[in-house]
């Protein structure tokens, strides 16, 4: 199996075998939640891909790889400073990564975090580049489902007369929300959360602090549990239940206000930062109502018991309607505030009818 990687073995195993036979598909499209191993999957296959012949080089190769791993600080810092950039300078210096010379990562980027028109034609060019060394070039396309149509036109121009060489890997949380002419030239996997006793295999491994913690709160995604700022989740999740409590009517759209505006005065702080920490609150209350499961947030057992005897399953679900709709809002540039007090009036309003 690939080194350091957990979870998935049917995923892992099929791409395993592709390389023992030597009958590699051209677009692989692995599909699952943020954080459960997609785009770690994509590299441990491409370090070992590449190393062809001499299985020796692959950990080198993969240290190299590593190095395009967007959760490391120095990369979460490009991304960051790019976001500072007008869209045409991004535009004339498309981003990606390429610490070894045949394996290319593209990713989103920008304020709003999408994969660009001008990084996909980028693709196309240096797809008709020879590998430097071996057989093969990989280019990762990490969130295909944050590309807009054109950028997902210029990937198709690739898609249908791929060179020889080229295995292109795309990743999504959903991959219906890529074309159908994407997906049906893509042989697709899809990963799911690990276990319990895999979390913790790969807790020991990466030596997480706070372990039991990042575990409970990261829901089977590892990515997630070793990345997690957990001051910074927190101070989200009290926004968060102050926003549910006013939602149900237990506490005063006075008090919301008063929490809520270091969200809506803040040029930093996005919408898509706080779902799930919200989609965790929610989970948390129908398993409190339902009388089984474990908590996510064990520590604010008190307040999410409150918000489940106060709201039924039908509120639930249309909170979780509403905070579905947060992402494609926040990329058509509508207003935080707006987005935000409409959720409460509206689960006010369902709290009272019910």
């Amino acid at each position: 199996m690939f080194r350091n990687f957990y979870g998935n073995r049917l995923a892992a195993e099929s791409l395993e075998r592709m390389i023992a036979s030597g009958r590699i598909a051209q677009t692989i499209l692995l599909a699952g939640p943020e954080g459960v191993g997609k785009a770690t999957l994509a590299r441990r296959f491409a370090a070992r891909l590449l190393a062809g012949a001499a299985p020796e080089a692959a950990a080198e190769i993969e240290r190299k790889i590593e190095q395009d791993d967007l959760s490391l600080p120095e990369n979460r810092k490009i991304l960051e400073e790019r976001e500072k950039w007008p869209s045409e300078k991004r535009a004339e210096e498309p981003l990606f990564f390429a610490s070894y010379p045949d394996f290319v990562t593209f990713c989103p980027e920008g304020p709003l975090r999408q994969i660009s028109i001008q990084q996909m034609r980028l693709a196309r060019t240096r797809a008709q580049l020879r590998p430097l060394k071996g057989q093969w070039r990989v280019f990762l396309v990490d969130r295909m489902d944050r590309a807009g149509a054109q950028a997902a036109d210029a990937l198709l121009k690739t898609l249908e007369e791929p060179p020889p060489h080229l295995v292109l890997v795309l990743t999504a949380e959903n991959p219906y929300e890529l074309p159908p002419t994407i997906r049906s030239r893509s042989v697709l996997f899809w990963m799911t959360p690990l276990n319990d006793a895999e979390m913790e295999e790969a807790a020991r491994a990466g030596g997480w602090k706070d372990a039991r913690r990042r575990i409970a709160l990261a829901g089977g995604c590892p990515g997630v549990a070793a990345t997690l700022d957990l001051a910074e989740y927190e101070k989200r999740r009290a926004v968060m239940l102050a926003m549910l409590e006013a939602a149900a009517g237990a506490a005063s759209f006075a008090q919301w206000v008063k929490q809520s505006q270091g969200l809506l005065t803040s040029k930093t702080e996005k919408l898509a930062q706080y779902v799930k920490p919200l989609y965790g609150l929610l989970e948390d209350i129908l398993a409190l109502q339902s009388g089984g499961g474990k908590l996510r947030n064990e520590d604010v057992r008190g307040p999410l018991e409150k918000l489940a005897a106060r709201v039924g399953f039908d509120w639930v679900r249309e909170a979780v309607a509403l905070a579905d709709d947060w992402d494609g809002l926040e990329r058509r540039n509508v207003q935080k505030a707006a987005v935000v007090d409409q959720l409460v009036a509206r689960l006010r309003e369902s709290a009272r009818a019910s």
